[in-house]
């Protein structure tokens, strides 16, 4: 070979000394996302557990060439995009949804379908792949989302105009209000495919175990309407309840299915 730049250079390609590193990310980079309308870069940084059906984060460097957030376009027949700008998120070999990827930041729906237990994660970036963690999913860990607005109350409509509940608009004792939650866990039906939007309403398969907590007050299980699919969107839930009459203004409000409970000191407004 007589042109030594392009034997230098093909060396280098052989040896792989010009090729892009890795995907590199951890396990403790791996979180949940607990904001219903986070800016595409944001993540709380919120630990496990999982479960089926959240919207996760993983957060590294080398994960995409370039940031692309989900817009219309890429939703084709109801269902979510696996290939978000040449990135991948494969959960025990399968790829699953996509909203969001970066160099620095990738967020994926865990896919409804997967059942509680160990799940391999890793993200490939066109062809190239990054380390495989184990995570361990649960059957529910249940989240309220926080309002943006009002810090420190929770995101809550009230039924049936849908009108935002919040200091200045509280509920009203025995009104029926919407809650919107995540990690509720597997329902009947969830969707066909793992990345289908759901398009009708879907009861989560633990409904017996959900409880719902006024200032450490268990509500009437009487009382909850629903909890399941938010028709439209992936990965979250909706919880329709009855509020009590003695709850008392801006109660405390969590919620727990079995021994999984949300965080404290978010409140519910209410008069």
């Amino acid at each position: 070979m007589s042109n030594p730049r392009l034997w230098l250079a093909l060396s280098l390609l052989s040896c792989g000394v010009l090729r892009a590193a890795s995907p590199s990310y951890s396990a403790a980079s791996i979180c949940r996302v607990v904001d219903i309308a986070p800016p595409a870069n944001a993540c709380p940084l919120v630990p496990g557990p999982f479960a089926p059906n959240t919207v996760m984060t993983v957060l590294g460097s080398g994960l995409a060439w370039s940031a692309q957030a989900l817009t219309s376009a890429d939703i084709a027949g109801g269902t979510l995009p696996t290939t978000l700008n040449g990135t991948q998120v494969f959960v025990s070999g399968w790829p699953a949804p996509i909203f969001y990827v970066s160099d620095s930041q990738v967020n994926f729906l865990m896919p409804p379908n997967q059942i509680a237990g160990i799940v391999t994660v890793w993200v490939v970036r066109q062809s190239v792949a990054g380390p495989q963690i184990q995570l361990t999913l649960v059957g529910a860990a249940p989240a309220l989302f926080p309002s943006p607005l009002t810090p420190g109350y929770a995101i809550a409509q009230q039924w049936p105009d849908y009108s935002v509940i919040s200091p200045t608009l509280p509920a009203t004792p025995g009104c029926c209000v919407i809650l919107y939650a995540t990690g509720l866990g597997t329902t009947q039906p969830y969707p066909a495919l793992p990345n289908e939007i759901p398009l009708r309403p879907g009861t989560i398969d633990r409904i017996k175990d959900l409880s719902v907590y006024l200032n450490g007050k268990p509500i009437d299980p009487s009382q909850v309407l629903y909890a399941g699919l938010c028709p439209g969107w992936a990965g979250l839930y909706q919880i329709d309840l009855l509020l009590p009459d003695d709850a008392g203004p801006d109660p405390e409000i969590r919620v727990a299915i079995g021994a999984q409970i949300s965080v404290p000191n978010l409140k519910l407004a209410m008069e």
